[in-house]
């Protein structure tokens, strides 16, 4: 199965909207992936959701069947989930899947999100069906969508979730891997054996969406803050012999002109290293096909 991966939300950690971001964009993470016949697969729930969901409400009126898949509930992936217009029509149905935090399940943190000390529309007005379901990491395989899905916990503070995704009648898999630590530094719940089964697990897709914040200068102020380098991101899809990179979770600091070196640099390295074959910056309202 064809489908394609849209990009509405490419920033990470707070959004950055302006002039010095008008062309990689400033909202917070949100890639919508759709098959044929309108299946779609929304992955996070930063702000970029909100212009996303206005389309949704646009082209379905009334009918949207929206699956939600949420890496962790740190703000900048969330942050638009209250504004995401399908929620409120009757007949529309979301399901959101994600990881608990501590004891904590995912729907207590959505709700929290909503409570009226800091919004004003609680989570059970919403006129749309809602579910709400629990993803453990490396709990096996699960279908969303047209999609068969599998999940892998990421080195970021708290519980974080990288996803592949391959079309569950044949086809091309890709990854979304945003807020996650290459490198070394900070103290994450992952076995020693953490980067070669992450190799393992990024085996065989096309397509690489991979947290990128980072120059190497700036990183060595941020270890253990669950981040990498456009470098690491390099040398982990050469590694994982994936020829499709997209460099995602753009730091705030960082305008289109910025981005633009760190893109050339990347691109660079890649060549050096003779893989992947293909370099991108994430950049918002891209579509790319598979």
């Amino acid at each position: 199965m064809a489908y394609t991966v849209t990009f509405w939300g490419t920033r990470g950690s707070i959004p950055t909207p302006g002039a010095h971001t008008a062309r990689y964009g400033g909202n917070t993470p949100c890639v919508a992936v759709e098959g044929a016949g309108g299946q779609l697969v929304i992955l996070d729930a930063g702000t970029g959701i909100r212009a996303l969901g206005l389309q949704l409400a646009e082209r379905h009126n009334g009918a949207v069947q929206a699956e939600i898949l949420l890496s962790h509930a740190h703000w900048d992936h969330i942050q638009g989930l209250p504004h995401f217009k399908p929620f409120f029509s009757p007949g529309n149905a979301v399901r959101i899947w994600g990881s608990r935090q501590g004891t904590t399940s995912l729907e207590a943190i959505l709700r929290q999100q909503m409570d009226p000390a800091v919004f004003p529309v609680p989570l059970d007005a919403l006129s749309a069906k809602l579910t709400v379901r629990q993803v453990e990491p490396g709990g096996g395989e699960f279908t969303v969508g047209a999609f068969r899905v599998r999940a892998m916990r990421l080195r970021h503070p708290g519980t974080t979730l990288g996803y592949r995704l391959t079309p569950a009648g044949g086809g091309a898999s890709m990854a979304y891997v945003t807020d996650n630590e290459l490198g070394w530094g900070g103290h994450y719940e992952t076995p020693a054996s953490w980067r070669q089964d992450f190799v393992a697990f990024l085996a065989n897709t096309e397509l690489l969406i991979h947290d990128a914040m980072y120059t190497p200068q700036e990183l060595e102020q941020h270890r253990g803050w669950g981040h990498s380098t456009f470098e690491e991101a390099v040398t982990l899809a050469a590694d994982a012999g994936v020829p499709r990179l997209v460099l995602f979770h753009h730091e705030p600091e960082h305008g289109d002109a910025e981005v633009d070196g760190l893109l050339g640099a990347a691109r660079r390295a890649a060549t050096a290293r003779g893989m992947p074959a293909e370099v991108l910056a994430a950049q918002e309202g891209t579509t790319l096909t598979l």
